[in-house]
């Protein structure tokens, strides 16, 4: 079978032949019927990071998958042929000294020996075929083939806006048990960025009721901020518009969900949140140069204004039942923009290129049936 896979040793990626996998027992055969292109892929696509897995020098590459079972082995309950999934991108470290792990909530791995398909020590899914064990699975209905790729970067902001409520709790006035669409009603949150996750949590922060502004370099018009308007958003370009007037317009940040991967337009946005608010981290920055910022203010208002500032990686199997949820809220609430997201499907002879380039538009996704 073809796959896509990474050589960092001979700074190859190419597509290569690969032996069809068999299921073992408790595992299933999937048949991969596309896989999403994102920031990650092309760093790993660069050779700035991935880990091959054990014995091998290759990584196949890819992990926002959408897959159909062809094959169900052994002891297999809960999928049947036909059944269409998106797989988990995490798999837990064995260490019996990590709480996380033996939890399921391997998004929290204390030890760092966590594996992650596409990305560190297991293979990913840009190939015909995988075999997975169902509960890294999750089955996604039919009406929503056309888009479920996009349930991998949205999980991102399932996690983090989940957190965002937990955390809050702290504050008695939050009525946590407010309908779903309401309970952001009077809050105004930030997205820093308007790339597939970006946009993808503004639609989250949207369906829950906050007032939501997303910042990005690109001035309008232009695709993303079409979306960004077609849900309710406001889109301001930082180019036009300061971070600091964009908070002085605002009256007060509430909430701000960085998806942009850069350090310094993210700790620019640190300063502007306001009193009792919270900034998630979900960018990874590449490698690049230090940059300076002002810690004993933000030290100053992270105390004084009893704010809180975490990071989020990958997510839990909840995330990803929410996100099949909401991407099907999302398509009814607002028709056409969820697949807007999407701007072009390419063949996997396209892939190596892809990779190594950044097209136009929003996402761009690897047709692999």
């Amino acid at each position: 079978m073809r796959a896509v896979a990474v050589t960092s040793a001979r700074r190859e990626i190419g597509i290569v032949d690969r032996p069809v996998p068999e299921p073992g027992h408790g595992e299933v055969l999937l048949s991969t019927i596309e896989v999403g292109i994102c920031g990650t892929d092309r760093e790993i696509a660069a050779f700035e990071y991935g880990t091959p897995p054990a014995g091998e020098h290759s990584l196949v590459i890819g992990h926002e998958s959408l897959a159909e079972v062809v094959e169900v082995g052994s002891g297999v309950d809960g999928l049947r042929l036909g059944d269409l999934v998106v797989a988990m991108v995490r798999r837990p470290c064995d260490r019996p000294e990590c709480r996380p792990c033996a939890a399921g909530r391997q998004d929290f791995c204390s030890t760092g020996a966590y594996r992650e398909r596409g990305i560190k020590e297991l293979h990913g899914f840009m190939a015909e075929r995988f075999a997975d064990e169902p509960r890294f699975l999750q089955r996604v209905p039919p009406e929503l083939r056309e888009s479920a790729v996009l349930v991998e970067p949205l999980t991102i902001a399932e996690k983090a806006v989940a957190e965002v409520w937990e955390i809050q709790r702290r504050l008695p006035w939050i009525d946590d048990e407010a309908p779903h669409e309401r309970r952001g009603e009077g809050l105004r949150a930030v997205v820093l960025g308007a790339g597939p996750v970006g946009l993808l949590a503004a639609m989250v922060l949207r369906e829950a009721g906050f007032g939501v502004t997303v910042c990005a370099r690109q001035p309008p018009p232009n695709p993303k901020a079409a979306v960004a308007e077609a849900i309710g958003a406001e889109y301001r370009s930082l180019g036009d518009t300061p971070m600091t007037e964009v908070a002085r317009r605002l009256g007060r940040i509430d909430f701000v969900y960085e998806a942009v991967g850069a350090a310094e337009p993210a700790f620019e946005m640190v300063g502007q949140l306001g009193a009792n608010g919270i900034f998630a981290f979900t960018g990874v920055p590449g490698r690049r140069a230090p940059v300076e910022f002002d810690a004993e203010g933000m030290m100053r208002n992270l105390v004084l204004r009893n704010q809180v500032v975490f990071g989020s990686v990958n997510a839990p199997a909840a995330a990803y039942a929410a996100g099949i949820d909401d991407l099907a809220r999302f398509r009814r609430t607002w028709p056409g923009a969820v697949e807007s997201l999407i701007t072009a499907r390419h063949s996997l002879e396209a892939a190596p290129a892809l990779l190594r380039e950044r097209p136009p538009g929003i996402k761009h996704a690897v047709v692999m049936t």
